[in-house]
């Protein structure tokens, strides 16, 4: 419970009309939307709901059985990411298109399943496609599926799971002192890359601006303005041991948010909770493979994980 309370704390920050109202307002004006100042005042308070039923259905999951947590915590996450899009659209919703889920999974599940090689198709329209657009001007998922194994992957607080339970170490730690981050040039034998072809890849895929970057003899040293580390996304923040990650292998999510990962994880586990009972009571009673270990801790990341994503968002809202 404590790490989900003093994320809560944080967003104490927002329970006041005049803040939010003046927070709202600059994120208008740095949208250069029109009617800043009334877009603003009529939307404190619906903004000021959804993260007030976000933290809601979050403390109820944390009381409640494993059964139901996955419906409580997509919920809760499904308020947080609508509050987070009403700081760059302040008319959302336009229309009922953008209240569907945006994401959609196998109804019956095959014989022999499992929850790794399981998978979400992207679709046009829904809260996926609307978020991933409003909040980080990703356009054109649509089609696109994501296995639950590659989104696992993208969780640097699960790699010691994954060296423990598949022999597999997915994320290698990050030197970095303020701004300044180090990435070991033993990396280019995983991604089967030159010294000059990674750091093309590296800049491309990071999303920030650079400030500097060199080549060492062992290592790849940049340094990132501050207020653009919370957009950093090869990088992926280690929220429980403050460290940077960055991936062991090339994945198509590596540059994706890691909120994306979390929504589209939490959708699917809210989904079999609700309609495959039978397999989810089986893999919570009888712990036949690996699904469960990686299932329960990832419900135990993402109770102050994702919270901490969307604050970290707002945030980086308020300093732009």
């Amino acid at each position: 419970m404590k790490h989900t309370n003093q994320h809560w704390q944080s967003y104490l920050y927002f329970f006041s009309t005049n803040t939010t109202k003046d927070f709202l307002k600059h994120s208008y004006q740095m949208e250069k939307i029109e009617q800043a100042e009334q877009k603003s005042f009529e939307n404190t308070y619906p903004f000021i709901y959804y993260l007030e039923h976000g933290q809601i259905y979050y403390e109820q999951a944390e009381q409640a059985p494993i059964m139901i947590k996955p419906i409580l915590y997509f919920y809760g996450l499904v308020h947080l990411i609508k509050a987070s899009i009403l700081t760059t659209d302040p008319n959302y919703p336009e229309t009922t298109s953008v209240l569907a889920h945006g994401v959609s999974t196998r109804k019956r599940k095959k014989q022999q399943y499992t929850f790794f090689n399981d998978e979400v198709k992207f679709q046009k329209s829904g809260l996926f496609p609307y978020m991933a657009d409003k909040m980080f001007h990703m356009k054109h998922l649509e089609g696109e599926k994501a296995y639950m194994v590659d989104l696992l992957q993208q969780i640097p607080e699960l790699n010691t799971l994954f060296q423990l339970a598949e022999k597999q170490q997915i994320f290698m730690p990050i030197k970095h002192h303020d701004q300044s981050f180090s990435i070991p040039l033993s990396i280019l034998d995983r991604y089967h890359m030159t010294e000059g072809r990674f750091v093309d890849y590296f800049l491309g895929k990071i999303n920030v601006d650079v400030s500097n970057h060199s080549l060492g003899e062992n290592s790849f040293d940049i340094t990132i303005e501050k207020t653009m580390l919370s957009k950093l996304r090869l990088l992926k923040y280690h929220h429980t041991d403050k460290e940077y990650y960055f991936p062991m292998e090339r994945n198509d999510f590596s540059h994706y948010p890691e909120l994306l990962a979390h929504y589209l994880l939490l959708y699917n586990l809210s989904m079999i909770a609700r309609y495959e009972t039978e397999w989810w009571s089986e893999c919570i009673k009888m712990m036949s493979n690996n699904d469960f270990p990686f299932i329960q801790t990832f419900l135990d990341i993402t109770s102050s994980k994702s919270p901490f994503l969307i604050f970290d968002y707002l945030m980086s809202r308020k300093q732009t």
